[in-house]
C-alpha cells in the first residue's frame, strides 16, 4: 500500500463498554488499552511509515466522570509514564502533549514533561498524547495567546516587529498597530504547531462524531468509524483502517 497516511488520529473510544461486556470493572477497560495496546499499534505504525500518531486520552469533558474513574484513570497514566516512559526513549518515540496539563495534579504534570524533554530528539515516530484536550478550549487558548502578544506589543510600542509574531516566529518586520491574525500565525499558536494536520482520524466504538477531536486541524481529514472498541484495537486493525484509507480519493477545497 503506498498510500500510507503520514498522521493519524485516534478518538479512543469504548473502553467502559468493552469492560461491561466483559463483565469487568470500568477501569479494566482503560488498563487493557494502557497494557496491551497502546505500544504494539505505535510499533505497527511506525513500521508501516506512519510518522504522527495522535490518541486522545482524556477530554476536558471526562472530569465529569465518577471521581473513582477519574482517581483511577490517574493512577494509571502516573505508573505507565514511569513504566514505560524508558522503553519509548530506548525504542526511538518521540512524545508530545497537546492540552492543558495544568489542571493535572504537579507530579502527573512533571512526569508528562520530563517524559516530553527525554524523547525530544527521537525520530522512528511522533506519538502525541492529547490530555485534558478539547478542540474549543484549544481555540480558546490559542485566541488568548494571540490577544496577549498584542497587548504586549501596544503597550511597549515595539516598531522593529510585532510581539505576537515575535512569539511566534521573529522573521517578520511590521508595526504592531498594522497587525492582522492569519491563518499561519493561528496555526502556531494552536497546541499542534509543528505537527502536521491528520489524514485520517480513527474513532473506534461505533459513534460517528468528532467531540471535539482537532476541530481546526482535521478540515480535510478522512474518517473511519469502525464498530470494534478501543481495547480491541490490535496492529491488524491498524492495517484494516489503513486500508480504508488508501481507498479515499481524496479532495480539497470542496
Amino acid at each position: 500500500m503506498n498510500n500510507v497516511p503520514q498522521h493519524i488520529g485516534v478518538i479512543m473510544d469504548g473502553n467502559r463498554r468493552w469492560a461491561k461486556a466483559h463483565g469487568l470493572s470500568i477501569l479494566a477497560g482503560h488498563r487493557k488499552v494502557v497494557d496491551d495496546v497502546l505500544e504494539p499499534l505505535i510499533e505497527h505504525a511506525a513500521k508501516r511509515g506512519v510518522k504522527y500518531l495522535t490518541f486522545w486520552a482524556w477530554s476536558t469533558e471526562n472530569w465529569k466522570r465518577d471521581r473513582r474513574e477519574v482517581q483511577g484513570i490517574m493512577r494509571l497514566f502516573k505508573k505507565n509514564l514511569r513504566k514505560r516512559g524508558n522503553r519509548l526513549q530506548e525504542k526511538g518515540i518521540r512524545v508530545r502533549i497537546i492540552g492543558d496539563i495544568a489542571t493535572f495534579d504537579p507530579e502527573l504534570q512533571k512526569l508528562l514533561c520530563e517524559l516530553v524533554e527525554k524523547t525530544k530528539h527521537n525520530t522512528v515516530i511522533t506519538v502525541v498524547f492529547a490530555l485534558n484536550y478539547g478542540g474549543r478550549d484549544e481555540i480558546i487558548r490559542a485566541m488568548n495567546k494571540a490577544i496577549s502578544y498584542q497587548l504586549l506589543a501596544s503597550l511597549e510600542h515595539r516598531r522593529s516587529g510585532s510581539a505576537i509574531r515575535q512569539g511566534i516566529r521573529e522573521d517578520k518586520d511590521i508595526v504592531a498597530e498594522d497587525w492582522r491574525l492569519t491563518t499561519d500565525d493561528f496555526v502556531n499558536l494552536l497546541d499542534t504547531s509543528g505537527i502536521p494536520d491528520p489524514d485520517l482520524i480513527v474513532r473506534t466504538g461505533g459513534e460517528e462524531r468528532l467531540s471535539g477531536f482537532l476541530l481546526w486541524q482535521s478540515e480535510y481529514s478522512e474518517f473511519y468509524f469502525p464498530k470494534w472498541f478501543m481495547p480491541e484495537f490490535t496492529p491488524e486493525r491498524l492495517d484494516e483502517s489503513m486500508e480504508e484509507y488508501a481507498k479515499r480519493k481524496r479532495r480539497y477545497g470542496g
